[in-house]
């Protein structure tokens, strides 16, 4: 998956799918189809828009038991998504598991999705992580804590807001992911996100990925918006 900002489809149905993605005729675009529409769609969605040419991330952020979620990774493999999550929270064993299902799934000669790891949630303040939580780590500690884990486990990168790419790319450095939602081309519009940025924060602090939605989907011209996102995140003038 290349970094083109990839959109998040939010939405419950084949038919707004097609209506929405009617605005990009023969356009490839990074896209990603989360727990709402996969839910109740299932695969059928992922073949529709890889049999269109666009490249899939699959956002159902597995958390369970490592042998499940290895039977899962197995299964989604054969799916042909371009990428896929866990949440690092499941631990080590289950991120390691995750990527040995994939690699077991992943047809001969084609390559293998790539494996984020969800370090805490673009929706989670710190007071959050606080009180709910329980964690005496900073967001910031708590994310590089995480992230360490992700890499040990051979992950291709991490889900993490925008304000902490550049910690994590200092550790780590430029070639181990960091896909950053909670995207807006106005921070004020915040909805139910805590930590959001925009396409210009993001790009200036270190993300390799952006996710968009509603700022593209729920917009009046989702092509224009999209195309400002676009915009910001190069840096120049984008042609499509």
């Amino acid at each position: 998956m290349d970094n083109k900002p990839i959109i998040a489809l939010d939405f419950s149905t084949q038919k707004e799918v097609s209506q929405f993605l009617s605005a990009f005729p023969d356009q490839q675009l990074n896209l990603k189809v989360g727990m709402e529409l996969f839910y109740q769609q299932g695969p059928s969605i992922i073949y529709s828009l890889k049999e269109a040419g666009h490249d899939v991330f699959l956002d159902i952020k597995l958390h369970d038991i490592p042998t499940t979620v290895k039977k899962a990774m197995t299964g989604i493999a054969r799916l042909g998504v371009d990428m896929i999550n866990v949440h690092a929270a499941g631990g080590k064993k289950m991120m390691e598991e995750a990527r040995e299902g994939l690699e077991i799934g992943t047809p001969a000669n084609e390559r293998r999705p790539l494996l984020l790891a969800v370090t805490q949630l673009t929706s989670t303040s710190e007071e959050m992580l606080r009180q709910e939580q329980r964690c005496e780590y900073t967001m910031a500690q708590s994310v590089l804590h995480y992230t360490g884990l992700a890499h040990d486990a051979q992950a291709d990168g991490v889900v993490c807001s925008a304000h902490e790419a550049a910690s994590i790319k200092k550790k780590l450095g430029d070639g181990f992911l960091r896909v950053t939602p909670g995207i807006r081309l106005n921070t004020e519009m915040r909805d139910d996100q805590q930590r959001v940025a925009t396409p210009a924060m993001a790009r200036e602090f270190g993300a390799t990925h952006i996710v968009v939605g509603r700022t593209v989907t729920q917009s009046l011209n989702p092509v224009d918006a999209y195309l400002e996102v676009l915009h910001q995140w190069k840096g120049e003038q984008p042609i499509i």
